[in-house]
């Protein structure tokens, strides 16, 4: 999907009817479920027994972006993406979003297409139907919030607080890529600041630079957990760190964990990355974030379907709450799981 201007265009010219109007006209619907779109007071969804599954994410720039160095394209599409992962993680088929937006004067009509280019992109890969939202100015840089609609048979639906006693703890795709991707990336806006004349030096980071840049929501693997009638007993997406999102199901079920270290799944390019700039890989897979894969439990009895899918690794089990949540290290040592990822409030830069 491509706009056609090539200049300048200060959104002023336009008003906020008018951009919506520009931006929503390349809007193609894919949902049966979708009865009315854009273009009313409100958006008009109808579902046949099933239960409707909502979630919504903000993010501010300066916050969760810099546009020094992420492209505004990749920015729309990742700003879908990680709303769609949300309703995965719930083993939901995301349907529907909502996008709203406030942006600064700073911003041209082109940029904001750029934007839209990008979560229309994010929709039409996935059948999404873009179907609402809202406009607004802003005095401090660009904001996005996304509300993402799917739903689920009720029986199909996956909580975070149902993992039980001697459930294998899995994890799909590979972890820690998002966050070297972005130590790149900062690393080579201060030379830049130094040095404008220097080109960036990007050369065989294309993976993690994706990871950070382009997320994917895992589609298939919930494709996967269709086609082989697998039900995982507790879900969560890897947003704020493997660490983290495992204290949220393990805490919320009431029980313990032993993750083994040595089953973490790292991709080469992530450990050697890693290594340039003196990290432990293992830590940026627990502390990273923003990797958007899946962390499941399942019944021992259904290791079987999983043991010979390259989508998916075991990489511990669940044990009796007084055990506690530890991982077992490479050397045989246990270390405690603590969440040291992403602090949404935190006051630390």
């Amino acid at each position: 999907m491509e706009f056609e201007n090539t200049s300048r265009t200060e959104l002023s010219e336009l008003g906020e009817f008018g951009l919506i109007k520009h931006l929503t006209q390349h809007v193609q619907l894919h949902q049966q479920s979708t009865i009315k779109g854009v273009g009313d007071d409100a958006a008009v969804i109808e579902y046949d027994n099933k239960q409707t599954v909502i979630t919504t994410d903000m993010l501010v720039e300066g916050v969760h972006f810099d546009l020094t160095y992420v492209p505004l394209k990749h920015l729309g599409y990742k700003s879908v993406m990680v709303n769609l992962s949300d309703l995965l993680a719930m083993n939901a088929k995301p349907q529907q979003i909502l996008v709203s937006i406030a942006i600064s004067n700073r911003f041209s009509l082109e940029a904001i297409e750029e934007l839209y280019a990008g979560m229309l992109l994010a929709c039409n890969k996935h059948a999404i139907d873009l179907i609402g939202g809202d406009t607004t100015s802003s005095r401090s840089g660009l904001v996005i919030s996304i509300t993402a609609i799917g739903s689920a048979e009720k029986n199909k639906i996956v909580y975070r607080n149902k993992a039980k006693e001697n459930d294998l703890l899995c994890i799909s795709g590979d972890l820690g890529g998002a966050y070297m991707g972005l130590q790149i990336l900062e690393r080579e806006k201060a030379v830049f600041k130094e040095n404008p004349n220097l080109q960036p030096d990007l050369t065989g980071k294309d993976y993690i630079l994706e990871r950070q840049l382009k997320p994917e929501a895992r589609f298939d693997v919930i494709d996967l957990f269709e086609k082989i009638n697998l039900q995982p007993t507790a879900m969560i997406d890897v947003s704020d760190g493997l660490s983290s999102e495992i204290l949220h199901i393990v805490t919320q079920s009431e029980v313990g964990v032993d993750l083994y270290e040595e089953k973490i799944p790292i991709d080469t390019e992530t450990y050697e990355t890693a290594r340039e700039f003196n990290l432990d890989p293992t830590m940026c897979a627990l502390n990273g974030g923003e990797d958007y894969e899946l962390l499941f439990t399942i019944s021992m009895g259904d290791y079987e379907k999983i043991k010979n899918k390259n989508l998916v690794s075991v990489i511990g089990h669940i044990t009796a709450k007084e055990k506690g949540y530890n991982m077992i290290a490479k050397d045989g040592t246990v270390q405690p799981i603590q969440a040291q990822g992403w602090n949404a409030l935190s006051r630390k830069k």
